[in-house]
């Protein structure tokens, strides 16, 4: 699908998606001093509805303030922006990219003398990882990139400069021939993908790295958690061995962009019977439900955009 849509809200003015630029001067090019979310609005039998839309703000406005950049709206502003923003472009469902920066004023390592601007994108997307991915799985491969070391960068951030580590991670993985690459923590323990939190089945249990495996804290890995829990399977956070991979039952990544995209090999191993397991498919099916509106929102997670 294209990557576009008509309105961008730029710093609390819709403008035609074309015209929404920046000057090449702008800190957060050379620097990387950005934040962002990435966040869906699912189709409904009742409408379009923005999942989780008040803990992605949440998370927002929590690594602007670990960056030090004030944003110059309140977290009610920006919910309601988001809002605003997929009804101006008229989605059933899409993709939402809240995007904070520091601006041009000067440059410099320590940028807080710039302005703060902040942009929200919306645009029609499928399947993260391909539409056949949900079903099928996707092959991944343990990547020779480690995550950041605590102390070195701010792991539970969405922070733009820190998305180079995901890059080499991904390209990497290309490369070889896997959808997507699975990150170690520097002491070599399972971490994430480049963009997913990733769940094992294992022993009857189901398993995710610790928040001290440098991830960041996924919000729909906090949605399955719970989700898991609610059906009765036990799920651990804990540290997790990288050999665990090649022997575990089921493995499966969770994300926005990925929702919940089964694995079903890594480094050529086969992950189970090499296609997407039964506990995969049952959360799938509740995660579903949940935001297409046909299962109770238990939890007051759809947000609906108000019709215009």
């Amino acid at each position: 699908m294209a990557f576009r849509s008509d309105f961008i809200w730029f710093n609390g003015e819709f403008v035609p998606w074309d015209e929404a630029k920046v000057h090449v001067g702008v800190h957060a090019l050379h620097y990387g001093t950005s934040v962002f979310e990435g966040i869906r609005a699912y189709k409904t039998v009742k409408g379009t509805a923005v999942f989780c839309l008040q803990q992605h703000v949440r998370r927002l406005f929590n690594s602007a303030k670990v960056l030090r950049m004030p944003i110059p709206y309140t977290e009610e502003q920006i919910a309601q922006a988001i809002l605003d923003t997929v009804a101006k472009n008229r989605h059933e469902a899409c993709y939402i990219r809240p995007l904070i920066f520091r601006g041009m004023e000067r440059l410099g390592v320590d940028g807080r003398a710039c302005p703060v601007e902040v942009v929200i994108m919306t645009w029609e997307w499928g399947a993260y990882l391909g539409p056949e991915a949900l079903e099928q799985g996707v092959d991944a491969g343990v990547s020779s990139w480690r995550r950041m070391a605590p102390g070195t960068l701010a792991a539970n951030c969405k922070i733009g400069g820190q998305y180079v580590n995901s890059q080499f991670v991904t390209m990497e993985a290309k490369d070889r021939g896997f959808a997507e690459g699975i990150a170690l923590d520097i002491n070599g323990y399972v971490s994430e993908g480049s963009g997913e939190n990733i769940f094992l089945v294992y022993n009857g249990t189901i398993q995710t790295p610790a928040l001290a495996a440098s991830i960041l804290e996924g919000i729909t890995r906090q949605c399955v958690i719970t989700l898991a829990r609610d059906m009765g399977y036990t799920v651990e956070e804990t540290m997790i061995p990288r050999e665990r991979l090649y022997v575990a039952d089921e493995a499966f990544f969770t994300g926005t962009a990925a929702e919940i995209t089964p694995i079903r090999s890594i480094d050529g191993i086969p992950v189970g019977a090499g296609r997407r397991g039964p506990v995969t498919a049952k959360l799938q099916e509740r995660f579903f439900a949940i935001t297409s509106g046909k299962e109770e929102d238990r939890w007051g997670w759809l947000t609906y955009v108000p019709k215009t």
